[in-house]
């Protein structure tokens, strides 16, 4: 499962995205997948449609997972903690979407993918602008 969320990101990296960009795009993709899914709820296919949402965001979460396990991660270890938190839940209503289908249980992991992306985006803005206050007129490039 980790090789699948591996993938994924390996997907968006070749749209030119790094780091928390990155983060942001895929935890984005996920939540507008599953956003989908809720507007064609019923429709023709709409089946197969929430298979790969729900298939998706399972991977990016469990690939979350051995990041966040990991020993050399550089996060604060409370932050770490919050996160796999948030992703053991996100886990569990997964499976309670493909158990008892219905659309407005898609809401809170929506949700979830979308703030956590906006804070990623909101940490590269405030990154940025630090490093264009300590070197004003260089060019930066997010790693």
């Amino acid at each position: 499962m980790q090789q699948a969320g591996v993938n994924a990101y390996m997907a968006m990296q070749k749209e030119g995205l790094s780091g928390r960009d990155l983060e942001a795009a895929v935890l984005n993709r996920a939540a507008n997948m599953l956003r989908e899914c809720q507007e064609k709820w019923g429709q023709e296919g709409f089946e197969a449609l929430l298979d790969q949402a729900v298939t998706f965001n399972q991977r990016i979460w469990s690939f979350f997972q051995g990041e966040l396990s990991s020993p050399d991660n550089p996060l604060p270890r409370e932050i770490r903690e919050n996160i796999l938190s948030l992703s053991v839940f996100v886990d569990s209503r997964l499976i309670d979407v493909l158990m008892n289908p219905a659309p407005e249980l898609l809401n809170v992991v929506i949700s979830i993918n979308q703030n956590l992306a906006a804070g990623l985006m909101q940490k590269t803005k405030q990154d940025d602008a630090q490093d264009q206050a300590v070197n004003p007129g260089e060019l930066v490039v997010s790693a």
